[in-house]
C-alpha cells in the first residue's frame, strides 16, 4: 500500500519531520475518493502543544479517534483512495474554510486552547498556508483524476458531550446534496442511524462535502461514527466492513436511479 505524503510548507512556521497530509493508494481505480480531515492528534513542535494539556491533546478535542482506522478499512475494501490529514484539527480543521472562525478554534468543548488565542491575520494565513491548502490540493487532485468521482469523508464522534450522553451510534451527513446519504439510510441496519446527526449543515461541518463535491454536482457523503464503537482495531475492522457495504449498496441504488 504506497503512501505519498505532500505539504510541508508554510512561512512563518517551523517545520518538524511530520508531512501534513497523506495520500494512499492515489492510483486505486475507484471512483470514491476517501476523506479524513481529522485523522490525527500531532501538534508540531513549533506550537508547542498550542497550550493544552496532555490529557487534551489525548482527547476527542485534538482528533477523530478510529476514524484514520475505519477510513483506511474502506478504501482497502473499495480499492479506493484515502487522504488524510496528518495534523490536529486544533492546529488547523481542515473540514473548515479559513474564513471560519473554528477553523483555529480558541475554545474546544470544555477546553481554552491558548495557542490559538489572539492570532494575527498573518499568523493565521501561515497556518492556511502550512496546513489547510496542501490538504484542499490533495482532495482536489484525486477528485479531478476520476471520472465521476465520489466523495466520503468519514470522521468519529465522542459518546459525550458537555456532559450529555448520545444515543446516535451513526450518522449519515450531507448539505444540500442528499442523494448519496438518503441510499445509505435505505440501506443502513443494525445501528442507531440518524440523518445530519449528531451534527449538519448548520453546525458548519460540511466544507469538504461542498467544496469537492456539491458545487460539481458530484455524489457524497460525510459519516459519523461513535468513538467507543471504534476503540480497537478490531472494531475498526468490522465498522469498516459495514459501512462499506452500505456505501456501495447505496452506490448501486443511485446508479440505478440516474
Amino acid at each position: 500500500m504506497a503512501s505519498t505524503f505532500v505539504g510541508r510548507g508554510g512561512s512563518g512556521l517551523q517545520q518538524d519531520s511530520t508531512k501534513v497530509v497523506e495520500v494512499t493508494r492515489g492510483s486505486a481505480a475507484s471512483s470514491v475518493v476517501f476523506v479524513c480531515e481529522h485523522a490525527s492528534r500531532h501538534i508540531p513542535e513549533a506550537l508547542d502543544h498550542l497550550g493544552i494539556s496532555p490529557a487534551a491533546r489525548e482527547s476527542h478535542i485534538a482528533w477523530d479517534p478510529g476514524a484514520l482506522g475505519v477510513a483506511q478499512g474502506m478504501a482497502d475494501a473499495m480499492d479506493a483512495v484515502l487522504v488524510a490529514s496528518r495534523v490536529s484539527r486544533l492546529v488547523y480543521d481542515c473540514n473548515r474554510p479559513p474564513s471560519a472562525a473554528d477553523a483555529m478554534p480558541v475554545r474546544s468543548e470544555a477546553y481554552d486552547v491558548p495557542g490559538n488565542v489572539g492570532l494575527s491575520d498573518s499568523e493565521r494565513q501561515d497556518r492556511v498556508a502550512a496546513y489547510y491548502t496542501p490538504f484542499r490540493e490533495a482532495v482536489a487532485a484525486e477528485v479531478a483524476k476520476r471520472d465521476d468521482p465520489v466523495v466520503v469523508t468519514v470522521h468519529s464522534f465522542t459518546p459525550v458531550y458537555l456532559g450529555q450522553s448520545r444515543a446516535v451510534e451513526i450518522g449519515i451527513l450531507h448539505d444540500s446534496d442528499s442523494r448519496l446519504a438518503d441510499a445509505m439510510l435505505e440501506v443502513s441496519d443494525g445501528y442507531d442511524v440518524r440523518r445530519n446527526a449528531p451534527y449538519g449543515p448548520a453546525d458548519g461541518v460540511t466544507h469538504t462535502l461542498k467544496e469537492h463535491a456539491v458545487k460539481h454536482g458530484h455524489l457524497n457523503v460525510m459519516i459519523e461514527v461513535r468513538s467507543d464503537l471504534i476503540a480497537d482495531e478490531p472494531a475498526q475492522v468490522a465498522m469498516a466492513k459495514t459501512l462499506t457495504s452500505w456505501v456501495s449498496k447505496a452506490l448501486e441504488a443511485t446508479a440505478c436511479k440516474a
